[in-house]
């Protein structure tokens, strides 16, 4: 199994507020999309209800809820090391937030897959784990334009190799 973490973080890593995310970038969005889409993703759940639709089609939806109640479209587990139990080797898995589940999957990640936003929110109450010690294997810069306020990068990282 692949285990990516997928967010949009500001230059201070925040990537929420209210249960909310901070930004509208339509092709965060699109990428978001197509990187999940046919694979799996692990949310918590309060990700799961910030959705406007709920469960997000064409895509494995697994929710962490301690609760256990039974979600329409979803895979409930009340832990992270559950959830990653019930997933095959094969499976291309993806962290989607929130904050609490990207801190507890860091450790075991194989992939970040982040857009950087070139921005410092006035207020954000959620926040992306420290990846200094990660190693950049591809960028891609996106300036303003009409449907992006904020500059851009898309950005994947992989777990820095020990020396």
């Amino acid at each position: 199994m692949t285990l990516h973490l997928i967010a949009a973080v500001a230059r201070n890593r925040a990537i929420g507020l209210d249960n909310r995310l901070l930004y509208w970038l339509p092709n965060d969005l699109k990428r978001f999309k197509q990187l999940t889409t046919g694979h799996t993703i692990i949310m918590g759940r309060c990700t799961y209800d910030s959705l406007p639709h709920g469960a997000l089609p064409h895509r494995r939806n697994i929710v962490l809820t301690r609760s256990m109640k039974a979600i329409e479209g979803c895979d409930c587990y009340a832990s992270l090391e559950e959830a990653l139990n019930h997933c095959t080797e094969e499976e291309e898995v993806f962290v989607i937030g929130g904050a609490s589940v990207y801190r507890q999957a860091m450790d075991r990640a194989d992939v970040l897959n982040l857009t950087e936003i070139d921005d410092l929110p006035e207020e954000a109450d959620a926040f992306f784990p420290p990846y200094d010690d990660w190693e950049e294997v591809w960028r891609e810069n996106h300036p303003t334009d009409e449907r992006h306020k904020q500059a851009y990068a898309f950005v994947d990282y992989v777990r820095r190799k020990a020396e």
